[in-house]
């Protein structure tokens, strides 16, 4: 992994995830009754973490037992120690409920959803990445109960990593969304825009879903077009994000605009308009004039306007 791909948020996760090992049923049970496997805990798409001068997200068997009999278990890889790295799905008891607005004093538990941990910087950037890895499958998990072929129950198989129908024999594999975000270049500016959800002041990188049979350049070009009434020409590759909310991949371009003309589609966008390269810069350093800012650093669209902070139109050149 490059050192530019290991700084986004989400991107860095060490384990071998042993592909070819999640249907060896005595080889993940053997590593899951090791002292030394560890194990990630879900009480619905939120992790708990110890309490410390750390907060830490891995828990051994023993520790799990608490929690009563996990909803299930999905195995995550090897570490780099050969350990064996597990997710477990639970759901709380009303007196464990350990909600970040009434934590308990009582437990050494503390309930973080993950935006807040990966904004906050709060575990280290390989338990992060981990933990995206384990909230995206136990949200499919969730989401994919029953067969899309015929409706009927499915279960769980191969460690957690597919989901087979005995009824019609389906099999189902975890999706993952991709997603493309883009940052469109004229020169010495780009073009930013902000949802209505974003916080007070804030713009960042366009971006959208690619569709079925389309290219992620394309869909850079068409998801512009939709939103801005920009055409883009050249569309060039930077680098990707696991974003786990709950499960898509985050393509990174850079498009060179072929036109300037705004024309805002307010029903995806509160606003867009070109910035200059300096007032980007201005906007990272918190001196914009008017308190405009752009994305925190576990995000990839802050290292698409990073980037071109720090190059200028030269990103184009790949």
């Amino acid at each position: 992994m490059t050192a530019l791909s290991a700084s986004i948020g989400f991107n860095f996760n060490p384990l071998d995830r042993c592909s070819d090992k999640r249907n060896d049923h005595a080889f993940i049970e053997h590593l899951r009754s090791d002292p030394a496997a560890r194990f990630l805990v879900f009480d619905g798409d939120v992790p708990l973490l110890k309490r410390g001068r750390e907060h830490d997200p891995w828990f051994v068997a023993s520790e799990t037992a608490a929690f009563g009999q996990p909803l299930l278990s999905v195995f995550l890889g090897e570490d780099t120690d050969g350990s064996g790295r597990f997710a477990l799905a639970i759901e709380l008891k009303p007196a464990l409920n350990l909600a970040p607005e009434d934590p308990s004093p009582s437990t050494g538990y503390d309930r973080i959803d993950l935006r807040s941990l990966a904004l906050q910087d709060l575990v280290a950037a390989g338990a992060l990445g981990t933990l995206a890895e384990a909230k995206s499958m136990l949200d499919w998990h969730r989401r994919h109960s029953f067969c899309a072929n015929c409706g009927s129950a499915s279960r769980v198989t191969m460690a957690g990593w597919q989901r087979i129908c005995d009824v019609c024999g389906a099999r189902h594999f975890p999706r993952v969304d991709p997603v493309v975000i883009m940052l469109v270049i004229d020169g010495e500016r780009c073009l930013l825009g902000r949802q209505r959800h974003f916080a007070p002041g804030m713009y960042s990188a366009l971006a959208g879903f690619v569709e079925p049979g389309e290219t992620a350049e394309d869909a850079v070009r068409r998801e512009v077009m939709e939103e801005a009434r920009v055409k883009c020409a050249q569309v060039v590759y930077f680098a990707s994000q696991p974003w786990p909310f709950p499960s898509s991949l985050m393509i990174g371009c850079f498009a060179q605009a072929s036109d300037t003309d705004i024309v805002v589609d307010t029903d995806e966008l509160e606003d867009a308009r070109w910035f200059s390269r300096q007032e980007v810069a201005t906007m990272f350093a918190g001196t914009h004039a008017h308190g405009l800012s752009t994305p925190k650093p576990f995000a990839i669209a802050h290292h698409l306007l990073q980037a071109y902070v720090e190059k200028g139109g030269s990103v184009l050149l790949g």
